[in-house]
């Protein structure tokens, strides 16, 4: 086989592999979007109704407590988790560390993002158990925090280190402090912080696994930290996993929103990430 043989076959197991993974991934969207949508336009008040006290018996109520329960976790443990990281990622430049120890604890936070989430989940657990609590909504938004920030710290890692050293270089010649320093370079790495920001809360609103065993999955509105509370990704767990139909026709209405929030956040990453361009490149677009 010559060549272009080889690179006409490469080309089209290409295009095939694009078309089976986009196929798939419309083929989930569709089902998901099609019978969660006529689920909702069916009985829009699902979701703003809480839920009855047999619900997932088959009775009264809608998705309420699962989108509160979701924003009430996701909303602090990112401000958590996007704080620390910020610190931690600031520590990590050639400024703070030498570059060697700087590689390492790198290294520490990619293999931190690749563990299962579940994992955090369990970690969390264990504390509970030791400390005498129960699952929470607290315990919730501590698990996310973790899962979150070695995303968040790597995404803001990569932008910090991407800023021109020339800039760091010129604030240090006008006499600025590292700290003073750290806030310039901070606006040239915008749209990179912005988008690990967005993309480590879209993991931890669309995760199920990790707060399974600490959010104590309340059929009720979430009123306390110390009381328990549920998500959308559980819910759907929940719903999914049921005996009665009407159960699990709702399971499709809470994907609809859980795709719905997720969706909102890619476009508010791609716009946040146009509006700070404007610190690097002058004010063009992407």
């Amino acid at each position: 086989m010559n060549k272009y043989a080889k690179e006409s076959l490469f080309k089209v197991l290409m295009i095939v592999s694009v078309l089976i993974i986009a196929a798939s991934l419309l083929l989930i969207l569709g089902i998901c979007i099609v019978k969660g949508g006529y689920v909702i336009l069916k009985d829009p008040k699902l979701i703003v109704t809480a839920p009855g006290p047999k619900y997932l018996l088959g009775g009264e109520g809608g998705l309420l407590h699962a989108i509160l329960g979701s924003i009430y976790m996701v909303i602090p443990s990112t401000i958590i988790a996007t704080f620390l990281a910020y610190l931690i990622a600031r520590f990590l430049q050639v400024d703070y560390i030498r570059q060697k120890w700087s590689d390492r604890i790198r290294v520490l936070f990619d293999v931190l993002w690749g563990v299962p989430s579940i994992i955090f989940g369990i970690f969390v657990l264990n504390v509970l158990i030791r400390i005498g609590g129960r699952g929470c909504l607290l315990a919730a938004i501590i698990t996310l925090a973790l899962l979150q920030l070695p995303i968040i710290v790597r995404y803001m890692d990569e932008a910090l280190s991407a800023v021109p050293n020339g800039i760091r270089e010129s604030m240090y010649s006008l006499g600025a402090t590292r700290l003073e320093t750290s806030h310039v370079i901070a606006k040239y790495a915008l749209p990179g912080i912005t988008a690990g920001v967005l993309l480590g809360m879209g993991r931890a609103i669309g995760d199920a696994a990790s707060v399974v065993f600490t959010a104590g999955a309340s059929n009720a509105l979430p009123t306390g930290l110390l009381k328990s509370a549920s998500s959308l990704p559980l819910l759907i767990f929940m719903q999914a996993s049921s005996y009665y139909p009407s159960v699990r026709d709702h399971a499709y209405a809470a994907s609809f929103m859980l795709i719905a929030i997720i969706l909102l956040l890619n476009i508010c990453s791609r716009a946040s990430a146009k509006r700070f361009r404007r610190f690097t490149n002058g004010g063009k677009n992407l």
